[in-house]
């Protein structure tokens, strides 16, 4: 169970600022969203969470500063789903899941039979057994997504970070892959940062929302209050009808603007 702290954490690019200062603290067990219009700079904040760019501010877990820590340490605390992993063709599932136990094993040692079970048991919820001595080239999109989500679950850090987790896979696979994750929070009080492309499914498994736009944050709150018919036509210049459900889920429906037949 651990805190997320990010203070003032900012992100330039060759002069432009992909990412305003941010600051937040996402708590134990908490799932924090990112919804924005592409190049919004979503990505670019997960990324500087995870150390992979150059940044400024800080990002803790508790009171532990990332930028102090060995980069084994801060896998420890901290996975990490890109939105465009690379992969290696040649590598079974089973392989590739296992990598997720590597900052557990020491420089000269082996996987042990904790490592292994904990990487069946993730195969086997994400659907993969199938596959599991299936060299990774040989799958789909899709299942190779889910395999990056695998290894990242496999790792078991307090804190998972997606980038847009669920792209590639359908809407039966993007439910179970998001649900797990939901379970995992909930048992386990897993801390998750997500950027979500699908916008009714951001609002309906996080808790709180943040949308960005040109680096900025122009809202933050709960789905009904982020995710207004007014603010989308603003910030992604669509038009849609946004309904909230008795229990609180948020849709949003795209709604086309021309008239008559097609």
């Amino acid at each position: 169970m651990s805190v997320l702290s990010l203070t003032d954490v900012a992100v330039r690019f060759g002069g432009h600022d992909a990412v305003l200062p941010f600051t937040d603290r996402v708590r134990s067990g908490e799932w924090l969203g990112l919804v924005g219009p592409n190049g919004a700079g979503k990505s670019s904040l997960l990324r500087a969470v995870a150390g992979l760019v150059e940044s400024t501010g800080t990002v803790a877990i508790d009171d532990q500063r990332l930028g102090e820590l060995r980069d084994r340490e801060r896998a420890q605390l901290m996975a990490y789903v890109p939105q465009e992993p690379l992969i290696p063709d040649d590598m079974t599932v089973s392989e590739y899941v296992l990598l997720g136990r590597s900052p557990y094993i020491g420089y000269f040692g082996s996987e042990g039979r904790r490592d292994r079970e904990i990487t069946h048991e993730v195969v086997e919820r994400l659907e993969l057994t199938d596959f599991a001595d299936r060299p990774l080239g040989a799958l789909s999109g899709g299942e190779r997504q889910r395999v990056v989500i695998a290894r990242a679950l496999a790792q078991q850090a307090p804190v998972l970070l997606l980038d847009e987790p669920t792209s590639a896979l359908d809407i039966g696979h993007q439910q179970q892959a998001l649900e797990l994750v939901t379970e995992l929070r909930r048992h386990q009080g897993l801390t998750v940062v997500s950027a979500l492309h699908d916008l009714t499914l951001a609002g309906a498994y996080t808790d709180r929302l943040t949308m960005l736009h040109e680096g900025a944050v122009v809202a933050t709150g709960s789905a009904a209050e982020v995710l207004t018919a007014d603010r989308l036509s603003e910030v992604f210049h669509v038009s849609v009808s946004v309904d909230v459900e008795p229990d609180g889920t948020v849709i949003v429906v795209p709604r086309r603007i021309s008239e008559g037949p097609p």
